[in-house]
């Protein structure tokens, strides 16, 4: 006997499969001959009858129910976050603190496994609501960012909000003066932070210091560092987060003369220039720094260094 239809190579038995092997399996034909009549590798019959048998006997349909079962399970299993995977994840963490997508990139780097991201971040929550302290190690602590698509993501915050998509192509080219990245740092206490502007071509840099981080404050901010800009015409564009502080954008853009534009929610990387400023202010003003009793003149001359 031959098999009448052409099987792909190395896929799963099928029913009717099954069907035939408890037919010929009980009609006492051999393994090897069974394979042959299927046209299947002889040890993929061995294997089926030795897994796949309830009570010492085959019968086709409990065969099936138990290979769905074993399937269903592995596809259940996670792939990626093993335990091996999972310690080297917590040793990181504890080690050096990188962020989840430093560690993403690692593993991925190493050969080790890719891992997004997201899934370290699902893990460490998990681990939190265990009752464990991974998330002491993230950079933001317990502290979650809001969720995608949600009501305080995005364009719902922001009033008239205009996406970087809409920024001339000119400005991601850095080969003009007058295109200025925007954010806010803040201090140990809500109520101080500082006001960063970075121009992308030639990177010279504003800071100012703010008592309270309201939307009123920080325009008042922009346009009293870009002004004398402004007046020359060379405040070209405006691009930040999307930060509720920036709600203002249209009476800063009537104010400056400039086009305001707002980065993808955790797009941090296209406001690049403005993040690593950011970083390097935070060498004179470390995060839990008190704000509130820090002096415009303090401020001002970390902006002129």
């Amino acid at each position: 006997m031959t098999a009448t239809l052409e099987r792909i190579p190395g896929s799963h038995l099928t029913y009717e499969e099954r069907c035939q092997i408890s037919v010929l399996f009980t009609s006492g034909i051999p393994p090897r001959g069974i394979a042959e009549t299927l046209g299947v590798h002889h040890k993929t019959i061995y294997s089926e009858l030795s897994r796949n048998q309830s009570d010492g006997k085959y019968h086709h349909k409990k065969a099936q129910e138990i290979s769905v079962l074993r399937r269903r399970e592995a596809s259940s299993r996670p792939q990626k976050m093993t335990p091996g995977n999972i310690s080297l994840i917590a040793e990181l963490l504890e080690d050096t603190q990188p962020s989840p997508q430093q560690i993403s990139g690692l593993l991925r780097k190493n050969g080790e496994t890719n891992i997004s991201h997201e899934s370290i971040y699902r893990y460490i929550w998990a681990d939190k609501l265990a009752g464990g302290n991974l998330y002491l190690h993230l950079r933001r602590k317990a502290k979650k960012y809001n969720k995608r698509l949600g009501k305080t993501a995005g364009r719902g915050c922001i009033p008239n909000r205009v996406d970087i998509d809409q920024r001339p192509d000119i400005v991601e080219k850095k080969e003009r003066f007058g295109d200025f990245e925007l954010d806010t740092i803040v201090g140990a206490h809500p109520q101080g932070a500082i006001v960063s502007m970075v121009d992308r071509a030639s990177k010279y840099s504003f800071l100012r210091l703010l008592k309270r981080g309201t939307a009123e404050a920080v325009k008042g901010a922009i346009e009293e560092a870009l002004m004398d800009l402004a007046s020359s015409g060379l405040v070209l564009t405006l691009t930040s987060d999307n930060g509720k502080e920036f709600s203002a954008h249209e009476a800063i853009s009537s104010v400056t003369g400039a086009d305001f534009f707002f980065a993808k929610p955790y797009h941090s990387w296209e406001r690049g220039f403005n993040e690593h400023t950011n970083g390097l202010v935070r060498q004179y003003f470390p995060k839990g720094t008190d704000f509130t009793i820090l002096t415009d003149e303090e401020v001002l001359e970390v902006e002129r260094k």
